[in-house]
């Protein structure tokens, strides 16, 4: 029975990368493309992906770098979000690290862990607000809240059951100036992303790791500019066209306002450089008739030229020659 393992690509793969993180990719579900899958029973179905990281190396004394505690500590920074697979079942065969089953022992041992590792990365930022708070006073209320994630951490709580979340973000809406400015951004329908220039100068001297600590410090997800990079993507106006058939259904990404020409080259060069025409149908108006038979019958089916405007939802089928 070892032999056969060890015969296996698989597992000789996950043996020769036990002490690294393996990701594992699953589909989000999609409902506008489960209902085309059901009604075209495609060969391939193309939905957005999400990716779970299985981390491995975490040991009672990981924030001293006991096993791979330290390089565990590295990877779980990168995560968004932690799920604990925690055993609930005895077995002989199966041996527990440590000699025995207990969930809550489990869960207690990696809280501990990443509670000492925060611990080190909220010390290190308040000894420079320390330094900072005496000549600006506008730090006052992100020290206030580390000392008090500091004392809660000190009892054994996790900092999610301290903080939370965007606090010291917060301290945007507590400017008069920024608040004045939404409400006439709002007024104009506009947009609007609160920028701290003293936080983007340090950040610009920061990569990497200490980056990320300097931003978890602050209880911020990304910086400022990230956040002006994302909404000037949304300000493009980004909308989806679907393809649909038997060999496969897919959902592709588009800015507003593009023409079916440009829109098919998102497929292939090939559809953009020969295009003739686009054969199009509303999501909805699909879906209400049941089939793209009944949808041809109703007259709902269009054929549109090179200056059609692409919709979101426009569920297409493009006709080429090159």
């Amino acid at each position: 029975m070892a032999g056969a393992y060890e015969r296996n690509p698989y597992y000789t793969a996950l043996k020769k990368h036990a002490e690294s993180e393996r990701a594992g990719i699953v589909a989000v579900p999609d409902k506008r493309l489960d209902v085309l899958a059901k009604m075209y029973h495609p060969e391939k179905y193309t939905p957005a992906v999400i990716e779970f990281v299985d981390i491995a190396g975490l040991v009672r004394g990981a924030s001293k770098g006991e096993g791979l505690g330290n390089k565990f500590l590295s990877n779980i920074r990168e995560c968004d979000a932690i799920v604990h697979v925690v055993r609930c079942f005895d077995d002989d065969d199966i041996v527990h690290v440590d000699g025995g089953v207990d969930p809550v022992r489990d869960v207690e041992t990696i809280n501990l862990e990443l509670i000492f590792s925060d611990l080190e990365i909220v010390d290190r930022r308040i000894d420079r607000l320390a330094k900072l708070v005496k000549n600006d006073k506008s730090l006052a209320p992100e020290f206030a809240s580390l000392e008090k994630v500091k004392a809660g951490l000190d009892g054994g709580l996790c900092a999610r059951a301290l903080i939370a979340e965007g606090e010291v973000a917060g301290a945007y809406e507590r400017n008069p100036y920024y608040t004045a400015l939404k409400k006439h951004a709002e007024s104009e329908r506009a947009g609007i992303v609160a920028v701290c220039a003293q936080i983007e100068a340090e950040l610009s001297e920061m990569e990497g790791e200490e980056k990320s600590l300097f931003l978890s410090d602050l209880g911020i997800g990304e910086s400022g500019l990230d956040k002006l990079v994302k909404e000037s993507y949304s300000l493009l106006g980004l909308i989806s066209y679907l393809t649909a058939g038997p060999k496969e259904v897919r959902a592709w990404t588009i800015t507003k306002g593009t023409r079916a020409p440009q829109a098919a080259g998102k497929i292939h060069s090939d559809f953009e450089r020969g295009f003739i025409r686009a054969e199009i149908v509303s999501y909805d108006d699909l879906i209400r008739e049941g089939s793209m038979n009944a949808v041809k019958e109703k007259g709902l089916l269009r054929s549109e030229g090179k200056d059609y405007v692409m919709q979101d939802g426009d569920v297409v089928l493009f006709r080429f020659n090159v």
